[in-house]
């Protein structure tokens, strides 16, 4: 068994020839449109980005999925794989560079062996690990904030990138409506989405002569464990739901069939997009 990965799980993934299937909404069967893909999801073991895992295996692809707690992991992965999903599962911290190079290795062994490569990176992860204002945030949150949020996301894909090339793949980056709507009391978050807002741009132009997308989810209010400083707030969720054109909160799973697309060949011409799903218009 690998370390650090979910135990419980027979090897990563199911033979490459096998066929992926999901239930459409008229309940027919059909052949998942990303079938035989590999697909890298960090922050995926809840919230958003667990249902973004779900989905892309869903639809076919094989998925590792990894956070920074092994217990985390093996709950998610084993999850999965009761839905019959070829799911695999690692401990990875991104923030680190010792846990992002193990999950490098290890997804590279695996999928180079069972599919020859890597098609897809997400990059869900991200903290916050303090609310208040920006100027009274100290150098180290700082840090943490700007390291997980920003960098993780550009060093992970550097690392990848070798086993991506030749695939005609595609990356999403995970930002916020924070970067366009900031609320004070998030303060250094508002900060770290904004920056991935120009960080999806500018690997868009870096990696279009390699035939790799990139493009960014921007959610808004999402139920979830993440987000619940926002949508446990009931005189909040009063006036956001009289704010937002939709009239109520988001779920992860409204955000999941949006990454689907942007790794579908359906999204072959789509790059340097950042692409809100939050109940109201993002120009507004």
């Amino acid at each position: 068994m690998l370390p650090a990965v979910a135990r419980g799980h027979r090897g990563w993934f199911h033979p490459c020839a096998r066929l992926s299937v999901r239930m459409s909404s008229t309940g027919i069967d059909r052949k998942g449109i990303l079938a035989e893909r590999v697909a890298v999801v960090t922050g995926s073991t809840s919230g958003i980005g667990f249902a973004i895992a779900r989905r892309l295996a869903q639809d076919g692809a094989h998925v590792v999925i990894s956070s920074r707690k092994q217990q985390n992991v093996d709950r998610a992965a084993a999850q999965l794989q009761r839905e019959g999903l070829s799911v695999a599962g690692i401990v990875c911290h991104v923030g680190k560079a010792e846990d992002r190079e193990r999950l490098v290795a290890t997804v590279r062994g695996q999928a180079l062996e069972h599919c020859g490569g890597i098609d897809f990176l997400v990059c869900c992860a991200g903290v916050n690990p303090l609310v208040g204002s920006t100027l009274g945030t100290s150098e180290q949150i700082w840090d943490k904030i700007l390291n997980v949020n920003v960098k993780s996301p550009a060093l992970l894909l550097s690392q990848l990138l070798p086993y991506m090339e030749k695939r005609k793949g595609a990356v999403t980056l995970v930002s916020s409506v924070a970067a366009y709507f900031p609320r004070m009391e998030l303060g250094v978050y508002n900060v770290s989405k904004t920056a991935l807002l120009a960080l999806t741009r500018t690997l868009a132009l870096e990696l279009a002569p390699k035939d790799i997308r990139v493009n960014c989810l921007v959610p808004g209010v999402i139920k979830t464990d993440f987000s619940k400083v926002l949508h446990g707030n009931e005189s909040l969720l009063k006036y956001l739901r009289e704010y937002l054109q939709m009239q109520r909160i988001g779920e992860p799973e409204d955000c999941a069939g949006v990454v689907s697309f942007l790794c579908s060949p359906d999204a072959s011409y789509i790059t340097g997009e950042n692409i809100a799903v939050a109940g109201f218009s993002s120009r507004l």
